[in-house]
């Protein structure tokens, strides 16, 4: 088993050395099974959720990495959409960090060769552990090594654990490595850790535990131009169906997803409360001009600056913006640039 210390320098090496995320791959074996197969040198095989591809997924695959080296062979991780839970205990599904295509960039940023996707359905929902590993572990992805995470389990009702997997392993040719939990501020780095910051509007802390600004992408909108007609025109997004932080002002930076620029801004999640115009979710980017209607732009959230609050009329309005935005700009200046390195 390898240290902590070995995945901690593992995951920043690579993380440094990667240029360009390909497009996600998809695994659908029971409909066409040639096609998924990993070449001939096999897998390292990482199966699980990896939503938001956090800290604790950092170290999945860069344990996964030191593997790979040793033996030639490709990191692929497998997951699933969608979310299990949200075919076996909808009520408990959570909603998403990432969508499933933001996933497979951020989880070929930090390590993997291949990502491929398996639709969690009630068929595959219904497979035994041993033929979850023997249909897909061993022989689409060719496993010559598996690491997962203490929690890990799989096959129908979550019966197969780490033991079983172990077991498996002996007689059909793989490795398993356990590897431990990150632990931050005492407790373990999670998914649900991160919806939890979300929620409450704590963007600070659910980049420490992701180790980048958690972001949405959308597709801006037309919406009713009354923030150029006091000085700040804004960018109204139709948001992609992912977890968006708690109402409120933000600080932002902004990147539309057909130029590689990232610029600062300033973010209003909620419901104008002094214009009285509705729900919106509308961004002003600093020294920006460029006409984006239509385009796709991803948001990343890198400071929460106050409750969102109904002024007595537009002059109150305004000045509080005009003080939103030197604030985001002076922390902008310091802000630490690896935070959106991954937009």
């Amino acid at each position: 088993m390898h240290s902590q210390d070995e995945i901690r320098a593992e995951r920043f090496t690579y993380a440094r050395g990667y240029r360009e995320a390909d497009d996600v791959a998809y695994l659908c074996a029971r409909m066409n099974p040639s096609a998924a197969k990993i070449a001939g040198e096999g897998s390292v095989a990482l199966p699980g959720n990896y939503d938001g591809v956090h800290l604790g997924h950092q170290a999945l695959l860069a344990a996964a990495r030191m593997h790979a080296a040793r033996l030639a062979s490709r990191v692929v991780v497998l997951t699933f959409d969608p979310h299990p839970l949200q075919l076996l205990a909808p009520e408990r599904a959570p909603k998403q960090l990432t969508t499933r295509e933001r996933r497979a960039q951020l989880l070929r940023l930090a390590g993997a060769d291949d990502v491929r996707v398996v639709r969690f359905d009630e068929d595959f929902a219904k497979q035994s552990p041993t033929d979850f590993v023997d249909s897909i572990l061993v022989k689409e992805l060719r496993a010559r090594a598996i690491v997962v995470g203490s929690d890990f389990r799989f096959g129908e009702g979550r019966a197969g654990d780490l033991p079983m997997l172990r077991s498996l392993g002996e007689t059909r040719n793989f490795s398993v490595e356990e590897v431990a939990p990150v632990i931050d501020d005492g407790s373990i780095v999670s998914s649900t850790r991160v919806r939890q910051c979300l929620e409450n509007g704590e963007v600070r802390e659910a980049a420490r535990l992701l180790s980048r600004a958690h972001d949405v992408d959308g597709t801006v909108v037309e919406g009713n131009r009354r923030g150029r007609t006091i000085g700040f025109p804004t960018a109204n997004l139709q948001c992609d169906p992912v977890l968006l932080p708690r109402d409120g002002v933000y600080m932002i930076a902004a990147r539309v997803l057909d130029d590689a620029r990232v610029v600062p801004g300033v973010l209003n999640i909620g419901t104008r409360p002094t214009l009285a115009a509705g729900r919106s979710f509308e961004a002003h980017l600093f020294d920006f001009d460029r006409d984006i209607y239509g385009k796709r732009l991803r948001v990343a959230f890198l400071e929460r600056l106050r409750d969102e609050k109904k002024f007595d009329g537009i002059d109150s309005l305004t000045a509080q913006i005009q003080s939103d935005v030197a604030l985001a700009k002076e922390a902008w200046a310091n802000t630490p640039m690896g935070l959106v390195q991954w937009m």
